[in-house]
């Protein structure tokens, strides 16, 4: 289908002067409205008003410039079926609807931003002229993503025409965004509604979850199988994924195998739990548990201390790092066999280091975002999912809990307990985490029985528990739990505290001298 005539109305103007510019050297007849026809027209690129072609100025302060007979006309016009009825209109066919939307979710997202100003951002006229070039891409192309400019001039250049394979592409991207667009209009409004409704009953406020949910992905790529290798599998980007996000990351890896649905699994997991760190850190993963944790002055340190926290389980694990990647650090990261490695950066020597090894991914996020960012979880039940606010943590979980012994930990202690508690809500529950301070020495995760989970964590110290804290994510149900760890050299522990048993549990620190903290807070993860 020739493109003969383009209709042009954004609200953001990247890239729009050149991509208008090569239309026009091919002569195509270009319509627009209000600032986009100023923009152009500074650019000395010739336009035509919209009002030119409705023969209606726009009005309500630019609410109502679009929405005319001439222009949906135009645009859905079939050819010769309704070439007539067009003509009667007085109207031109359309080949070419080039869109973009109010920023309506920046302008919400803004605290900043009034209710009216907000109500203000919703987009009629541009979403109507999408929908409709989107609906009749048999004949006519729609472009509402700047990065799509350069290809559809070339094409045009080229051949005076798109394909109808990628106006059948685009056609499917422009409904994709105009779905996400509307629901995050659902969200804002229904979360508004709930909102008041909560406040004039007085129940706590849950403002984060609106009555209507749309999430907006868009795929990256397809992967070479799911969980095993029978199950098929695709990654995808959530839309407005934040800067240091895993759906961001850069690969840098040596072009060998694609990250697998496992890789991602778990480098997502070691990304989390890095980010509790504001000193250098490591955490070495394997099936989505931290098997290593550490920190230290120096990034090579905390690799170093996280991988021997557990050697046998960090071979063919994925390590994620909260600092760029240095020489040193690469060639601690090069001595043992790991699948996946996840960091802002990586220096130049450093990549020349790991790229030398056989099928390792490397992914560079640009930046880790921190820990305590708000967020909501999502997780795929039957027929729906379940949501929850992000699992923050602070210091003051550990430093403002309660002694229940006779007593106290020390300074030594207490870093280490700080320390423990962090990790361990990153682990599967039933939760144990063993530490000295800066590092794991034993992690028991996933257990159906808390004191199996104790009873693995010491065996995954070995000597090393001997004078090391413990962390517990929940309540130990009965005093067994806190006996073995007693046994194996534990000297204080941190818990939520809350079981029927507490003062069993208490006791049998008591016993032994062990120093507990009661923090009130649980860090299930299931």
């Amino acid at each position: 289908m020739a493109i003969r005539t383009a209709l042009l109305s954004v609200s953001d103007k990247s890239g729009l002067v050149p991509f208008a510019a090569r239309l026009r050297e091919r002569g195509i007849r270009l319509f627009s409205s209000g600032g986009t026809a100023s923009e152009l027209t500074r650019a000395g690129i010739t336009v035509e008003t919209i009002e030119s072609l409705t023969g209606s100025p726009e009005m309500m302060g630019g609410r109502v410039k679009t929405l005319h007979p001439r222009v949906h006309g135009g645009i859905l016009s079939r050819g010769a079926v309704d070439a007539g009825d067009l003509a009667k209109a007085g109207g031109v066919e359309i080949d070419l609807v080039v869109v973009n939307l109010y920023p309506f979710e920046q302008v919400a997202a803004n605290p900043q931003s009034s209710r009216e100003h907000i109500v203000e951002n919703i987009d009629i006229g541009g979403p109507s002229m999408i929908r409709s070039a989107a609906k009749n891409h048999a004949r006519v192309t729609v472009v509402c993503d700047a990065n799509d400019y350069d290809r559809i001039a070339t094409f045009i250049e080229a051949a005076g025409e798109v394909p109808a394979d990628v106006r059948a592409e685009l056609a499917a991207k422009a409904f994709s965004m105009t779905a996400a667009y509307d629901g995050a209009i659902a969200s804002f409004l229904s979360r508004q509604r709930e909102d008041a409704a909560k406040s004039e009953s007085g129940e706590a406020n849950s403002f984060q979850f609106s009555r209507y949910l749309t999430l907006p992905f868009e795929q990256v790529y397809r992967l070479r199988y799911g969980e095993n290798p029978h199950q098929a599998g695709a990654f995808y980007r959530e839309r407005g994924a934040p800067e240091g996000a895993l759906a961001n990351a850069v690969a840098l890896g040596s072009g060998g195998k694609e990250l697998s649905f496992n890789n991602i699994v778990d480098a997502d997991a070691a990304l989390e739990a890095v980010r509790e760190f504001a000193e250098p850190a490591a955490v070495v993963v394997k099936h989505a548990n931290p098997c290593g944790v550490a920190t230290s002055t120096a990034l090579v340190d905390a690799y170093v201390a996280a991988r021997d926290a557990d050697a046998l389980s960090a071979f063919g694990g994925v390590v994620a790092l909260n600092r760029p990647v240095d020489a040193e650090s690469a060639r601690a990261i090069a001595e043992t066999f790991v699948e996946c490695v996840v960091a802002p950066s990586f220096d130049e020597e450093a990549l020349t280091i790991l790229k030398a090894k056989r099928n390792l991914r490397l992914l560079a996020t640009g930046g880790v975002y921190s820990a305590d960012r708000q967020a909501i979880q999502y997780k795929r039940v039957g027929g729906g999912l379940v949501a929850q606010t992000a699992d923050l943590n602070a210091a003051s979980e550990v430093l403002g809990a309660r002694v229940v012994t006779k007593r106290a930990p020390n300074e030594s202690e207490m870093r280490a307990l700080e320390f423990a508690w962090r990790v361990c809500k990153h682990v599967k529950s039933n939760a144990i985490v063993l530490a000295r301070e800066g590092a794991t020495v034993g992690v028991g995760a996933g257990q159906m029985s808390r004191v199996v989970s104790v009873q693995i964590a010491c065996e995954k110290a070995g000597p090393r528990a001997d004078g090391s804290v413990m962390a517990s994510d929940a309540f130990f149900p009965f005093a067994d739990g806190v006996e073995t760890a007693v046994r194996a050299g534990v000297r204080a522990i941190v818990q939520p505290g809350g079981s029927v048993k507490d003062d069993e549990v208490i006791a049998a620190a008591n016993a032994s001298g062990v120093a507990m903290l009661f923090t009130g807070v649980r860090h299930f993860r299931h």
